[in-house]
């Protein structure tokens, strides 16, 4: 009897340890796509920045060009 009750006692370990290593892999796959999307994000905002940094040059020379053709007037 008490064997059978380390037998069971086993068994529901066994299932939960087959339970927490699937959750496990599934944490992990999900923690590399996100990783993945953070660096895609990083990736995209640095790029976002160059952007805005060109459009703020080019802005600022227009103004200059506009300043300019002010005064000649």
């Amino acid at each position: 009897m008490i064997d059978q009750h380390v037998a069971v006692q086993i068994e529901e370990l066994d299932t939960k340890l087959g339970t927490l290593a699937e959750q496990c892999e599934q944490l992990r796959l999900e923690n590399r796509s996100l990783r993945e999307q953070q660096q895609n994000l990083v990736e995209e905002r640095a790029r976002l920045i160059e952007k805005n940094e060109m459009a703020r040059t080019k802005v600022e020379s227009m103004i200059t060009r506009l300043k300019s053709l002010e005064a000649s007037t």
